[in-house]
């Protein structure tokens, strides 16, 4: 298989990846009905399958170790990221410091673009400049990053009782979490860099960071217009997932009838 079929493989997994990508974040009635009636354990759990399921957070993860070997710089750039979320899902929840999520979960796309125009080493070669400081910048994504995982959990009647121990609880089922998925991308990653096709494949990869963040980013900015102004849509926000719900069921139904003909 030629280099070119291999791109067009790479665009076609990132595409068939979309769908999964717009459920960044997202958290089921079924688990928000868990966490408030759930104990610690439970929270822990709720922490851990959230930051799985939490794509954007994993795109940029991806991103930052991608070029990473060394063992150290690897504990250093995921110690400071981890930090940085920490500090916000903590303190945000507790101050109930808040902001639109969509918005939140819209500048965190943004993270993914960021980290993928870095690995390209477009500020050298778009912008004639050097990157910026990457433990800073990381740090300062983890703390947007943690602000996107408060503004969730603040969605929830979770109360003054206990309150400190459920968030940390949740927290530690993010560390948890973020430990699974990074251990695993290594291993995937380390064996990919020994392989002829990491080299041709790393600038495609990173443009797929870029695309999935701006998609992820489109999402986030269509989320907000409905919350903020729904009437321009010709239906209510609370009927608006039912309609999309309707229109991909037609869309399947007309495939599986052209199908048959």
């Amino acid at each position: 298989m030629n280099l070119k079929r291999y791109k067009i493989c790479a665009v076609a997994l990132i595409l068939s990846l979309i769908p999964v990508l717009a459920l960044a974040h997202g958290i089921s009635e079924s688990d928000k009905q868990a966490m408030i009636d759930g104990g610690y354990l439970q929270y822990v759990w709720l922490g851990a399958s959230h930051m799985l399921t939490g794509y954007d957070h994993l795109l940029f993860i991806f991103g930052v170790i991608f070029f990473l070997t060394g063992f150290r710089d690897i504990v250093k750039f995921i110690t400071i990221f981890t930090l940085g979320h920490s500090l916000t899902l903590i303190f945000a929840t507790v101050l109930g410091i808040s902001a639109n999520y969509f918005l939140v979960d819209a500048v965190i796309a943004l993270s993914v673009c960021y980290k993928g125009f870095d690995n390209l080493d477009g500020f050298r070669k778009y912008l004639n400049m050097p990157s910026p400081n990457l433990l800073w910048v990381i740090f300062g994504f983890g703390l947007i990053h943690g602000f996107g995982l408060s503004t969730r959990l603040q969605q929830l009647p979770l109360g003054d009782s206990g309150l400190i121990l459920r968030i940390l609880s949740f927290n530690v089922g993010v560390e948890l979490g973020q430990v699974t998925a990074l251990s695993i991308m290594l291993v995937l990653i380390v064996g990919w860099r020994r392989s002829n096709s990491f080299k041709q494949f790393s600038t495609v990869s990173n443009a797929g960071l870029i695309a999935a963040g701006a998609f992820l980013f489109l999402m986030q900015m269509h989320g907000y217009t409905h919350t903020t102004d729904p009437d321009s849509f010709g239906f209510s926000t609370d009927n608006h997932f039912h309609e999309h719900k309707q229109m991909e069921e037609k869309i399947i139904e007309e495939q599986k009838h052209d199908s048959i003909f």
